[in-house]
């Protein structure tokens, strides 16, 4: 019983070196991860276009002394690996890369150069907290038991219209093999959340997305003799109508799911009665099932309104198709007591799951992983922008909590799984 008691002091007392040794490094790069973030945020680069980016941090990576720098997987993403000074398990870091055609507010030092390109979404802190990790952990390389895949990933907005791109493409050219991690954790800034604080969810913590577009078929004719034609306005109007009821009377009221016509589009001239509308559309669900059914409904309800109309319709699920981001229930409920130590009981909660959406999903579809989210929200400096938004930004001095909690998670792993 002593002996038990001794091992378990002495392992207690070595993890708690570790988290303050991992502390101690972090706040030291708190300079460099600023100013990181900053540069990335003063360049950023559109989906599938992050040429720079990726430079930058194969570079980084490069000089860092990671093994095994690949670029070019799926189009600008890298990965390396950090091969620890001892035999162990394999586990994984993503952080995204691209930015958003938004234009930004700021009137920082610095604010975007690209103009009407801005890092809305605060893909620039999930890089930079990425690299201040890498360089944390390759600092203590000859301690870890195991290795530590980094994948920095383009495209998780969702990729250009023809081109794949995001999670997706990087899992189809290898990003999760060579070597095969057992487990992948990741962050998202939380706009919502006070600095300081992360909150996270078990099972379903993200909705999927399936983005559509739908085109309403008529007949054009002039605006004063509609019976001689099929006004599919007029039919359009209906569509969007019976399509809410799919959310308001076809759905159990216990399950989540929004479905949004964002964008619609019709006709040219007030005396025209327009041949075609379009309009474009997601849904959002936290049910493979749900996700299903609603996609059916969708083509059933059009296919109803616009034969009442005598219209014709076209439904197409294109553009970024996402899955439910779920996080594993043992994974995360693993990796909990440690992210408590590093922040503290009071600053980790558990929310309810989210609307939107993270391609992070199709990494979970092939090995457990846990998805978190930082917050970075302070009323008192006016950091309230929401995520996409011109206003959005920041406050960095969440980076280092960041770059703490990352990288005692993945060293926790490490040593839970050797």
């Amino acid at each position: 019983m002593r002996l038990t008691l001794l091992l378990f002091l002495a392992f207690s007392c070595l993890a708690q070196t570790r988290e303050e040794q991992v502390a101690k490094a972090a706040a030291a790069l708190r300079d460099k991860v600023v100013e990181q973030r900053r540069d990335f945020h003063r360049h950023p680069e559109l989906s599938n276009r992050e040429e720079r980016t990726a430079r930058v941090i194969a570079e980084k990576l490069r000089a860092l002394g990671l093994d095994d720098v690949r670029t070019g997987v799926g189009k600008y993403g890298v990965v390396a690996v950090l091969k620890g000074g001892q035999p162990g398990p394999v586990v994984a870091w993503r952080a995204d890369m691209d930015a958003l055609p938004v234009f930004s507010t700021s009137d920082k030092p610095y604010k975007s150069l690209n103009n009407g390109v801005h890092h809305a979404c605060g893909h620039d802190a999930h890089m930079a907290i990425g690299l201040a990790v890498a360089e944390l952990l390759a600092g203590m390389r000859d301690r870890i038991a195991g290795s530590i895949k980094f994948i920095f990933q383009p495209a998780e907005e969702g990729a250009p219209r023809g081109e794949e791109g995001g999670a997706a493409l990087m899992i189809k050219e290898g990003a999760l093999e060579s070597p095969r991690p057992a487990a992948i954790f990741g962050l998202h800034v939380w706009s919502l959340a006070p600095t300081g604080t992360v909150t996270y969810a078990s099972g379903p913590a993200m909705a999927s997305a399936d983005s559509f577009t739908i085109a309403i078929r008529g007949k054009q004719v002039h605006a004063s003799t509609p019976h001689l034609g099929i006004d599919s306005i007029s039919v359009a109007a209906q569509c969007i109508t019976q399509l809410q009821t799919i959310r308001s009377r076809r759905i159990d009221p216990n399950e989540s799911m929004v479905l949004t016509i964002g964008s619609i589009h019709g006709g040219n001239r007030n005396n025209i009665i327009t041949a075609e509308v379009k309009m474009e559309g997601t849904i959002r669900t936290f049910s493979e099932n749900t996700r299903e059914n609603v996609r059916t409904m969708m083509k059933r309800t059009l296919a109803g309104c616009t034969s009442a109309g005598d219209a014709d319709f076209r439904l197409d699920f294109d553009g970024a198709q996402y899955p439910v981001t779920v996080n594993d229930p043992k994974l995360t409920a693993e990796s909990l007591p440690q992210m408590r130590r590093v922040l503290g009981e009071q600053n980790i909660q558990a929310k309810p799951p989210v609307t939107g959406a993270e391609d992070f999903a199709y990494y979970q579809k092939v090995i457990p992983g846990f998805f978190w989210f930082l917050g970075v929200r302070n009323e008192k400096l006016g950091i309230t922008g929401a995520h996409h938004t011109p206003e959005f930004d920041l406050d960095e001095a969440a980076l280092v909590p960041g770059v703490k909690l990352a990288a005692n998670q993945l060293l926790d792993y490490l040593e839970r799984h050797r």
